[in-house]
């Protein structure tokens, strides 16, 4: 059974992905889909669920979202009002570990599934305004550099509040330092403990130094490390069982065995006692891990930090000001105030505020931010421009195109953003994996205390003792669930500043797995800016004038690139438009229109076939000759009947033909699909050494033939930039866009290229290679981690070598196993692509 719901309260796609998740784990769901345009969820399930049992689910889950039955009224959701913080964050927060998805929180604090600290959403806005104030008089702020009013002082810039990131750094870093002071001492007189005559038993007894231990140990447990108590306890009352889960019940065992012992040392059997009578006590151990532990955690929030540094990087980009020319005067504007159409001058060196077309001068541009390649471009009058790339040593003016988040630079900053918080597929083990994890792991703690307690050497119970707690602390779920999220976070941020945009985790992760490519022609392997040759005409009756004049006043109203560049050519030849009606666009076959009452229409041979106009052998013979030197002919139509053709050029990209062989010699096969004739198609691939391709496809052509590749077992890619390649781009296992092409290639691409050349693609598999790597390192490391650690903490090794492992040596190798994975991420950083 199918049934499609209303979805209310869903603002975005975590929203999105969330309301989905939720759904497809009532029982009985077999799939759930949720569209966040339509706001609808069609649920797929083997019987009837009533739609209460999804209203319950939802009301469980937080009640943010909402679902009815399409067309019923709905009350809407009460807004929760979050106040913002005043630092430089959002107020967001999310799991570094992705527990539950797309998730967020409201305000600061730890996972409930996972228990690790939640980290800060970047704040996206590209720039803010500098305020100065008076270091005298703070109450004084003004938006520009100056002296105060009060007492005469220079202003100087206000510093931004911390991101909720970097308080609790130092908040980790205050309960460290306190915790590193009160166990040292510990650590030193349980050590001392060693020496054949202890000095600081002629002080005073041993039971009297277990008072000073504990003392000191009450700050670090109940002040520097309480958090740790709390998330195993929370753990442990939700069921959702962690690392934290194994640290509480390990540490805080060596503790409360200790006070016991301290307390009631008569109800301990002799062989936990020393010689003194005094209870042998571990509050060293207590604390040492305890410690340890959050040093881990420390190191990692400093880790976390550098993960997501792409995006800041990037956000650094955008400039604060701008030049604005108001009645031809220059005014320095703030980035804000800036509205589309308004005309900017850029001076030398400066970074372009906004995207916009250049209306006078010309100059070089440094756009490897964007596009990730160095050498600076030549821009003149009517190129584009983008925002945060730099001007080279002339000035120029511009007219504002997109502003604020409609910009390239924000549009890549917030799709960075939101695929380096996706989940890819590889991660879904690992989350099984840690699912059983804990239990498993306490089980082999309580098997470890029994086998040590029922046949270890004396003192047994001691043995039993110290390698149970040790299991506990060793073993370490968060390395396991921080491989995946992680590499994905570093990878997608190194391939931003690379010009290669990344949707979501899943295709960085299925791009590693494609064996076909399959490319458009025009705008992919050629430049997509098409010229005009030459015109020609079949009769006499028609100058080249008039032809020309018809085929610009037919392809006024189409926004296809060859009709642009025949309207560019007849402008440029003075061609005087007719006014034409009934016009219609026929995907991938051409136009027709009514000019001066007759029927006109334009096109390659199918459109001629579609208005039933015969093209003749001669004619096809002398369109042939351009065709075979890669050209495009289209045919022009009067009632009927073929009367002439234009012949349109498109430069092959100077990086195609690298592109293709590098890709080639990766062992994909590359077909070229277009819906150019076949001799055109012919001459390019040749030019190419492409073996495959096909000509004349339609969109639906594309499509299918997608779809007979994905039949014939094959992980299929494909790179388009129109919208004739949309469906195909949508069907294909990895759509690749051309960052030049339209808005409905990009929106249906899981990839994006910023540049739009053939090379990208070999970076987007050169990226997708080093990050599935780095995610199998970082997986195999964590589990041979665990797999070789806990046996060892047991003490197999004991019968053979004689080797056990202290609990403190346990809480070292944990908390540097987490460190370790995220290091081994960070290293993405540094790999050339």
């Amino acid at each position: 059974m199918k049934h499609t719901y209303h979805i209310h309260g869903m603002t975005c796609n975590g929203c999105r992905g969330h309301v989905e998740e939720t759904l497809s784990k009532v029982e009985g769901v077999s799939k759930a889909t949720v569209n966040l345009e339509k706001a609808e969820a069609t649920l797929e399930m083997a019987s009837h669920i009533s739609i209460e049992t999804f209203q319950e689910a939802l009301k469980n889950d937080g009640g943010r979202y909402s679902i009815h039955k399409q067309g019923a009224q709905h009350l809407p959701i009460e807004d929760k009002k979050v106040k913002q913080p005043k630092g430089k964050g959002t107020g967001t927060f999310y799991c570094p570990m992705h527990c539950e998805g797309d998730k967020t929180y409201d305000k600061a604090g730890d996972c409930p599934v996972c228990g690790m600290d939640l980290v800060e959403e970047q704040n996206l806005s590209l720039a803010t305004t500098k305020h100065w104030t008076c270091p005298m008089h703070p109450e004084v702020v003004q938006d520009e550099a100056g002296s105060c009013p009060i007492c005469g002082m220079d202003l100087v810039p206000m510093q931004p509040d911390l991101s909720a990131e970097e308080k609790a750094y130092k908040k980790l870093l205050k309960k460290f330092w306190i915790a590193t002071a009160f166990t040292l001492p510990i650590f030193l007189m349980a050590m001392s403990e060693m020496l054949t005559n202890n000095p600081l038993y002629d002080i005073m007894e041993q039971k009297y130094w277990n008072w000073i231990q504990f003392a000191l140990s009450i700050p670090v447990v109940f002040y520097a490390t309480w958090m740790f108590f709390e998330r195993a306890y929370k753990s442990i009352k939700t069921w959702n069982l962690n690392m934290f889960t194994l640290i509480g019940i390990g540490a805080g065992v060596a503790w409360l065995f200790s006070v016991v012992g301290m307390l009631f040392p008569e109800v301990f059997p002799a062989q936990f006692k020393t010689e003194s009578g005094a209870v042998h006590v571990y509050f060293e151990a207590a604390t040492v891990i305890l410690t340890l532990v959050l040093l881990g955690q420390l190191l990692e929030a400093r880790a976390h930090s550098k993960t997501n540094s792409a995006v800041k990087e990037l956000l650094k980009l955008a400039p604060n000001k701008a030049v604005k020319i108001v009645d031809g005067e220059e005014v320095e504007v703030s980035i804000d105030e800036i509205e589309l159409n308004d005309i900017l001058k850029v001076k030398p060196g400066d970074k372009i505020p906004v995207d916009g077309v250049i209306t006078e001068g010309e100059t070089t541009i440094d756009e490897s931010m964007i596009t990730g390649e160095p050498i600076p471009v030549n821009k003149a009058v009517d190129d584009k421009v983008s925002s945060g790339t730099i001007n080279g040593n002339q000035s120029f003016l511009m007219k504002a195109e997109k502003v604020g988040s409609d910009t390239l630079l924000s549009q890549i900053i917030h799709m960075v953003n939101d695929a380096s918080r996706s989940r890819a597929p590889i991660q879904n083990l690992a989350d099984k994996v840690s699912g059983y994890f804990v239990p498993v792991v306490v089980f082999i703690s309580i098997i470890t205390y029994t086998v040590w307690a029922i046949w270890g050497p004396e003192p047994a119970y001691v043995y039993a003792l110290v390698n149970a707690i040790a299991v506990l602390i060793i073993a370490c779920p968060c390395a396991l669930g921080l491989a995946t999220p992680m590499s994905v976070m570093v990878g997608v941020g190194k391939g931003a500043q690379n010009g290669v945009l990344i949707k979501n985790a899943e295709a960085l992760e299925k791009m590693d797995t494609i064996n076909t490519l399959v490319v458009d022609k025009t705008g992919t392997i050629t430049e997509g800016r098409p010229t005009v040759e030459t015109i020609g005409a079949f009769t006499d009756a028609l100058s080249n004038r008039e032809l020309l004049q018809y085929i610009v006043s037919l392809n006024t109203h189409s926004e296809h690139p060859l009709a642009e560049a025949t309207v560019a050519y007849g402008k440029a030849q003075n061609a005087e438009i007719i006014k034409s009606e009934n016009f219609s666009a026929v995907t991938g076959k051409g136009v027709e229109a009514k000019i001066n009452g007759k029927k006109m229409a334009l096109g390659n041979p199918k459109m001629m076939e579609y208005a039933k106009a015969d093209i003749t052998s001669i004619m096809k013979e002398e369109a042939k000759t351009y065709q075979q030197q890669g050209k495009t002919v289209s045919y022009l139509a009067i009632d009927n009947t073929v009367v002439g053709y234009v012949v349109i050029g498109d430069k092959i990209k100077e990086t195609s033909a690298k592109a293709i062989k590098a890709l080639q010699d990766k062992g994909i096969d590359v077909i070229m699909l277009t819906g150019d004739n076949h001799d055109t198609a012919q001459a390019v691939a040749s030019a190419l050494n492409l073996a495959d391709f096909k000509a004349s496809m339609l969109p639906e052509d594309k499509l299918k033939e997608v779809e007979k590749l994905q039949e014939n077992g094959k992980v299929v890619a494909m790179a388009g930039d129109g919208i004739n390649d949309a469906p195909a781009l949508a069907k294909s296992d990895i759509g690749i866009a051309m960052g030049t092409g339209t808005d409905v290639a990009i929106e249906s691409a899981m990839i994006t290229l910023v540049k739009g050349d053939l090379h990208g693609i070999v970076k987007a598999r050169n990226l997708s290679n080093a990050v599935m790597k780095n995610i199998k390192q970082n997986l195999f490391f964590a589990l041979i981690y665990n797999t070789v650690g806990v046996p060892i903490a047991a003490g197999v090794l004991f019968p053979l070598f004689g080797i056990l492992l202290s609990p403190m040596i346990a809480a070292l190798a944990m908390s540097f196993s987490s460190v370790s994975v995220i290091a081994n991420a960070l290293r993405l950083r540094t790999v050339s692509i």
